[in-house]
């Protein structure tokens, strides 16, 4: 799915309006029906609804909503907030036809004066009042308006977007200004400010309404910003021929743990070999010998000369990819040996963990990388390599796009959609996983998929893509048996078989 700016939303609309062809009143008509579909698939007939509707086409759908919702036997009370005394046109036909229909409960223009209702508990409040059009934040009496409902018992839906909220970038938002939905009702797709990980209190749950917007347009039209979904993966599988032997599937080389971090090893090579390579050897300190022989019998280990922790590169001449990072530790000897095994890789290289948090603290070693290198950071290790980013998610997002530029590489932005940003610019949100999987070696499962996927003959584009959305498929079936609040990143890896069995059926 692609993620239009809001400027291309509205293109679309027109577009749309021109091509179909249609007339602007009847797409409000046609996307109205399909807001009314859906609330009246989550509340019933005898919950009392408030409609706030702006003076925009936003307001201009919600007036058709309260329209339909009082033809459906809803008790529906309407307020119009048109204190400039200008709506859009086809808000104004709006006004017009539920004015003339005479079936609201009540309905108020609000010129001047206003005097909320109460709202309690059991209302259901219907926010109209501006959607992706916004372009600055609420002030005034909007903003009062938005507070006021956000400090009520109500239940409140929002269309296309909770009021207050920008579609893009809410850096310079004021966010005691926006409306917190408990359900957002967003038109044909998603936007930007939908995948960004401090938004999600303002949206509730959101439900795409598909409301048949030119299709020829959403085809031609690119897109910085798409959601990778289940046919998407499917189409990127690479699947094993009937003959296949070990020795083309693949070599992965892990090089993780220290003393007392040997968990991180385990766990990365578990998912390696789950990934479907052919084969792990895992580069570990000697003291981590047994753990290793004794946890993932199936893998080759490979001691370092040290007992505590990783000091000596290791060539990479018969091995198809390399990960690095989980466990490792931040000792100086490790971050010496850590660049100098990336610097001279021959195979394509996944960056995670500790070994980001070196090249946080040896900043100029980022030059050193090679091109199509994998970094799989999650927020604050993304912070320690480019340094804070105050303006929240948007600002790092923007930082985590420059940086895969600037390396010709791929940057894995965890988070709650983990953002995939690739050396052209574009960003690849996933659509999988669940707060269960925010548990302590997630990560390093995530660095043994990829890991495995890119020595089975990835590329390092889809390597990332199939992996992170492997990796949160995993998590949601194993939240699915399991539930939230006890998974463990064990729990990820054993569920990837299934994933994988899914995605193959």
């Amino acid at each position: 799915m692609k993620i239009f700016t809001s400027a291309q939303i509205h293109e679309l609309d027109q577009h749309t309006i021109a091509h179909e062809p249609i007339k602007s009143i009847d797409l409000m008509e046609r996307a109205a029906q399909a807001l009314t579909q859906a609330i009246t698939e989550e509340w019933t007939n005898r919950t009392p609804v408030v409609v706030f509707a702006g003076p925009g086409n936003n307001g201009g759908d919600a007036l058709a909503v309260a329209r339909m919702l009082t033809e459906k036997g809803y008790t529906v009370s309407v307020y119009l907030f048109n204190t400039s005394n200008k709506l859009s046109e086809d808000c104004a036909i709006n006004k017009k036809r539920i004015v003339e229909a005479k079936k609201a409960d009540l309905f108020k223009e609000i010129t001047l004066n206003f005097e909320p209702p109460t709202l309690d508990a059991d209302t259901l409040v219907v926010d109209g009042l501006f959607g992706s059009g916004l372009n600055k934040p609420l002030n005034g009496g909007f903003a009062s308006l938005v507070k006021y409902i956000n400090q009520s018992a109500c239940q409140v839906v929002s269309i296309d977007l909770p009021s207050g909220l920008l579609p893009e970038d809410n850096t310079f938002n004021v966010r005691t200004h926006i409306i917190k939905a408990n359900l957002t009702l967003t038109l044909q797709q998603k936007k930007l400010a939908m995948m960004l990980p401090d938004m999600q209190c303002f949206l509730g749950r959101v439900k795409v309404l598909d409301i048949r917007l030119s299709e020829e347009f959403i085809n031609k039209t690119d897109a910085t910003y798409t959601i990778l979904e289940e046919q998407d993966v499917r189409q990127k599988l690479l699947h094993r021929s009937c003959t296949a032997h070990k020795g083309d599937m693949g070599h992965a080389l892990l090089v993780a743990g220290s003393y007392g971090m040997a968990g991180a090893a385990v766990l990365a090579t578990r998912a390696c070999l789950r990934a479907g390579v052919g084969k792990v050897t895992v580069c570990s300190p000697q003291r981590n010998n047994d753990i290793l022989q004794i946890s993932v019998p199936e893998a080759v280990m490979r001691a370092d000369a040290d007992e505590n922790v990783f000091s000596e590169p290791v060539d990479t001449d018969d091995f198809d990819a390399l990960g690095i990072g989980p466990g490792l530790g931040q000792d100086e000897t490790t971050a010496i040996a850590m660049i100098a095994q990336v610097r001279r890789a021959q195979c394509p290289v996944v960056v995670d963990a500790d070994a980001l948090n070196m090249l946080g603290t040896h900043r100029a070693w980022m030059q050193q990388l090679p091109k199509n290198i994998i970094l799989t950071p999650h927020p604050k290790e993304f912070d320690r390599l480019v340094g804070n980013t105050c303006g929240g998610s948007y600002e790092r997002l923007q930082k985590a796009i420059e940086l895969a530029q600037r390396l010709h590489g791929y940057v894995l932005l965890k988070g709650h959609h983990t953002a995939l940003c690739l050396p052209d610019g574009h960003v690849i949100f996933n659509a999988t996983g669940n707060a269960g999987m925010a548990t302590a070696g997630s990560g390093d499962v995530l660095t043994g998929i990829i890991t495995g996927l890119a020595a089975r003959g990835y590329q390092p584009a889809d390597a990332c893509a199939v992996g992170m959305y492997l990796h949160g498929l995993a998590g949601d079936l194993a939240a699915k048996e399991l539930g939230q609040e006890s998974m463990t990143a064990g729990d990820i890896v054993r569920f990837i078989p299934q994933a994988f069995k899914r995605l193959n059926d």
